[in-house]
């Protein structure tokens, strides 16, 4: 019985370590968004898989027992059609959630639906920090008349996609204050994040709190009809049940 961690977050990398030490029988997936990855404490395969066919392939070949879905809360379309897929043939599926960040009463923000509506709060001549990464930096295209800056771990392949904007490169975690003298480096107006939750890249939340940077918060998509944990501890039950 051999058990699939889709992986990719720092909370999967935990889960990983966890599986080995219970001595479950498993291996772990990364899609290969960042070229050089930390190491995971279970064997990895790295890449796309061909589409849902191609996935649907792999899990017969490598004889997967069940799934446990640890992706990015924004992998939104790998998660759906993983569900699909374990529905579909029968595997047990399921998907780790963190909860996500909320407001505290010092808090500046401001939900947002989709990164193209980030342009209604923001006005000409200010300076944007992108913690969004660069899968969706195209969406930001809207902001003309501003100082975009996208950080992101891998050095880019190609220009910036629009005018006004740059590349900050740099690898977490991040303290609060690196971020702090970061934003106030930059002269940061507006930060703008994804709500992926998890305490290890809070740190620029807390940087923008106490400077006073209004945040733009992406809302997460509509959640999976799925059975979900919020924990790693819960994860592992479940793995080892």
């Amino acid at each position: 019985m051999t058990l699939l961690l889709l992986a990719g977050t720092g909370d999967a990398k935990e889960i990983a370590t966890a599986l080995k030490e219970a001595g479950v029988d498993a291996v772990a997936s990364l899609a290969g968004a960042t070229r050089l990855p930390e190491p995971l404490d279970l064997p990895t395969r790295i890449g796309g898989f061909g589409g849902a066919d191609g996935f649907t392939d792999y899990l017969g070949h490598a004889g997967i027992t069940r799934v446990l879905d640890a992706t990015h809360p924004f992998a939104a379309r790998i998660s759906a059609r993983t569900c699909d897929i374990c529905r579909t043939t029968g595997l047990p599926y399921l998907q780790f959630m963190r909860p996500g960040w909320e407001a505290g009463p010092n808090d500046n923000w401001t939900e947002i639906a989709r990164e193209e509506d980030a342009i209604a709060f923001i006005p000409t001549g200010a300076t944007v920090f992108l913690a969004t990464g660069r899968q969706t930096l195209d969406r930001f295209a809207n902001l003309i008349g501003r100082r975009v800056i996208c950080r992101q771990i891998d050095p880019p392949d190609g220009p910036f996609p629009f005018d006004g904007g740059e590349f900050l490169i740099g690898r977490p975690p991040f303290s609060v204050a690196d971020e702090v003298a970061l934003f106030r480096r930059l002269d940061v107006d507006v930060l703008i994040v994804k709500n992926a939750g998890g305490q290890a890249s809070r740190s620029k939340l807390d940087a923008a709190q106490e400077l006073g940077i209004p945040v733009l918060m992406i809302k997460r998509p509509k959640p999976l009809d799925a059975p979900r944990v919020s924990t790693i501890a819960e994860a592992l039950a479940w793995a080892t049940a």
